[in-house]
This record gives C-alpha cells, structure tokens and sequence, in this order.
C-alpha cells in the first residue's frame, strides 16, 4: 500500500510539474507575442538621434495606400539598414520593406536599374523614386516625391537685387533652394523687370530682399498674379542706409502689401533678451520662440527661429482679407527707427518695447472663381528675408518654418512639420595644451598611480 502510495503521490507530482512547465512555456509564449505585436522604444540621446522626425511620422502613419520600400544591397549589409527602415515600417501597416540581395536575385536588380549596392526605391501608387542615401532626410524627401503628383514649381523673383538661388554665399539662397527641390518642388527664377508678367506654372512667387525700387509694372504683375488665385511670400527687410549698404523704402511693394492688410513698419526690431547670444547671435538677430495657433508654426512651440535685421509689422482689417499673425519676438525687444546710424543704439525712452510681429500669413475671399480654400489666393509677409539665407537657415527651426510656409502657401498641409534633421556634429574640438593634458594624465599618471598602489600594498605585505 505504501508502495501504491508513494507511485501515486510521485505521479501527481510529476503531473504538478508538467503542468506549471506547460503553464510557464504558455505565460512566456504569449509575453514575447505581445511584446513582438506591440513594440515600444525610447530615444534617450540628447539630439533624437534614433527617433523618426514629427514629418516622417506624419506622412507615414496617414498612408491611404499601399507603400513598399525596395533596399538593394549585400545580405550583410542588411542589419545596418534594418535599424533605420524598420523604423518607418513599424509606423503603418501601410508600408512594407523588401530586402533584396543583388547577387542572389539578379533579375529583380535588373528589373529596378540597379547598379551598387545600398539603392533604396519607394514605390507607391505605380510611381517609383530614388532615395540618394540611407537617411532619413533622403528616404522621407522620396516618399515624398512617390506620394505627390504633378509639379509644383516656387518662382523666385530677380533683377531688383533679391536673393539668389544660385548664390552660394552666407546670404545667398542656395541651401534654401536645395531644400525646396528636396520637397518634391522645382525652382526657377523670373525677372519682372524685363517682362513683368508671373509664368502661369509659378505654384509660389518668392520676393526675397529685394534691395531697389519694384517698377509699377512689376508690382501690378504680382498684384493681378494673386487676385487670379496665385500664392506670393514676400519678405521685406528694414530701409538701412548704413555705409554702402542701401536697402530701398520699395513703395510700390508696401502699397501691395498694404492692400492686403499688412503694414511693414519702417523699424529694426532689437533683442536685448540676452538669449540669442547664448546661440552666438547678435541684438539685431531677434530669436522668436512665441507662436501662434497658424498651421504654419503651430508645430513650431519647442523650437526656436532666428531673424537677421527684422522689421516688426502691424495689420489692419480690410475687406475681402483675412489676415493672421504667425510669430512674434520677447518681450524684452525694442524697435529702433534710427535706421542710418553705423553704430546701433537703443534708446530705451524713445524706441518701442516688444513683442512684436516679424511674419503674418492671409487668404483672400474675394475671387469668386477661388470657391474653396485650397484654391483661394494666399499670402505670407516676413519683415526679415534673411531667415532663410545660407548662413542662418540651418539655425534650429528656420528651415522647418521656411519650407511651412511654401507648403502651405501650395496647400500641401499635410507636409507642414518638424522636418528630418541632418546628422549633428558632435565631435570634441581640443586645444594644444588639453590634448597635451589629456596625453600625460591617462598615458603616464594612471599607469604610475596603479603601480604606486601595486608597490604599497606589497610593501605592507612582506
């Protein structure tokens, strides 16, 4: 009977065993099941530098159609895509990635036109683009392009010394223009002054700075370009005469604008915060951090824009016109007239205090064949055309807000935010005497620190 007993107890036992094994094997089954269907990370780097941009997490997760992502490159070199383009495919199950290995399928190389390896095509809606590099920026500039149809072309004014797209230099415009076509638009530059007429194809019109007089035609040529339903971005910069530098009162164009409802205020806007100096930027570079709820800047809130020589701008109410303000400086800014002095000084009992407006955007109601907002005329005025330069462009969110205002000027509203950033440089700059400080501190002290301890201990011990 014990013996009966003892089988049966080992035999319960037994069965106590294989069921908390297959209830075990169960729990964790279904625990990395979860954890496989839901997954969640978090990007602890200072610069996000494994985090997708609010663009790109934007664009993919409000795909209506299928999005495939083709990467052509040796099977070894897959991990190292796998980290940055499973990113965008763990964002909609919209949009697949297809690794291909050119040497094991021949034929699917063939069939894409693929010559090295690391080539990336996104195909949507039977359209296929070329991303030029494994980045962020690149592969979500060809999604872009796959998902948008038809050409939308920014025409930028010249010939009254405006801003160049071709100009290279710290005030030239040539970043701004690499960044456009990036967004899927095309660029060309018009002259009013030899034909005062706006190309039908202008999806924008572009007067950067202009530093002379527009001609009467000139400026009724963007006056009848917009009434017919066109979209203008002007950006008009304080009348300095400083030295040779002479910046012209532009009538006609202050009159335009001023049909509009929109008043460029013959003014310097000053920024005596002090913060812009923590970024290396001078009183005359206002740093604006206050937005308003405009779809333009509303996701602007956490980042800051800077605005070289600005004029502040007042509005008014006028028919037909709706006019909104877009961003505004500190409180702690003035805003000179003395606009001829070499030496800027603030007069703090004559010069107004802030905040003030440096960009306003508006629509206009009274075309009737505009019957929907897409369509109607829009507009948006800068007092500073210098936030978009070479030189300052890069600044935190001055390219995001550029680029916000061209596409929602093309009613592309679905393009407005935070855009993928390029890679920081984040490497460490040492002078002579730390690098030399460095030298002696880890390669002679340590080591003689280790073997003076190393001695001390056996001296006490023999």
């Amino acid at each position: 009977m014990d013996s009966n007993w003892m089988k049966t107890r080992q035999t319960r036992y037994s069965l106590y065993v294989t069921v908390y094994i297959l209830v075990i094997l169960a729990v964790l089954g279904a625990a990395n099941w979860l954890a496989s269907q839901n997954v969640k990370t978090h990007d602890f780097t200072s610069n996000k530098r494994f985090s997708l941009a609010e663009q790109t997490e934007k664009i993919v997760k409000g795909l209506k159609n299928n999005v495939k992502i083709v990467y052509f490159d040796r099977t070894s070199g897959f991990p190292a895509a796998k980290d940055l383009l499973d990113r965008y495919a763990d964002l909609s199950n919209k949009l697949s990635v297809e690794y291909v290995d050119p040497d094991k399928k021949p034929q699917v190389a063939k069939q894409y036109g693929v010559r090295t390896t690391g080539t990336i095509f996104i195909e949507a809606g039977g359209k296929r683009e070329e991303a030029r590099s494994l980045t962020e920026e690149e592969i979500t500039s060809a999604l872009i392009r796959a998902l948008k149809s038809g050409d939308r072309t920014v025409c930028s004014v010249l010939g009254s010394g405006e801003h160049s797209f071709d100009d290279s230099d710290r005030t030239g415009y040539s970043r701004l223009k690499e960044l456009i076509e990036k967004n899927n638009y095309k660029t060309r530059t018009i002259k009013l002054v030899e034909k005062p007429e706006v190309p039908k194809d202008c999806s924008v019109l572009l007067v950067a700075g202009p530093r002379f007089d527009y001609t009467e035609p000139a400026a009724d040529a963007i006056r009848k370009y917009f009434i017919a339903g066109g979209r203008v971005l002007i950006a008009l910069d304080p009348p300095m005469q400083v030295g040779k530098e002479t910046i012209s009162d532009n009538p006609p164009l202050i009159k335009l604008v001023g049909e509009w409802g929109v008043t460029p205020v013959k003014d310097l806007v000053l920024d005596t915060s002090g913060v812009g100096q923590l970024f290396g930027l001078s009183e005359v570079v206002p740093l604006v951090t206050t937005y308003e709820s405009h779809i333009i800047v509303r996701d602007l809130k956490e980042v800051a824009t800077a605005f070289p020589l600005a004029r502040s701008i007042d509005t008014q109410s006028v028919t037909n016109f709706t006019v909104d303000k877009l961003l505004s400086t500190s409180p702690n800014s003035y805003a000179t007239t003395n606009l001829s002095s070499p030496e800027i000084k603030l007069n703090p009992e004559k010069d107004k205090k802030g905040p003030f407006t440096l960009a306003v955007a508006g629509t206009y109601s009274g075309n009737p064949q505009a019957s929907s907002n897409n369509t109607k005329p829009r507009f948006v005025v800068a007092g500073s055309s210098g936030f978009m330069a070479n030189n300052i462009l890069g600044f935190n969110g001055n390219r995001d807000l550029a680029m916000n205002m061209l596409n929602w000027l093309s009613a592309d509203e679905d393009l407005i935010s935070i855009r993928p950033k390029e890679p920081q440089d984040r490497r460490l700059n040492l002078t002579r005497r730390q690098m030399s400080l460095v030298f002696y501190s880890s390669v002679l002290m340590l080591p003689l620190i280790v073997i003076g301890v190393g001695l001390s201990v056996w001296w006490k011990r023999r």
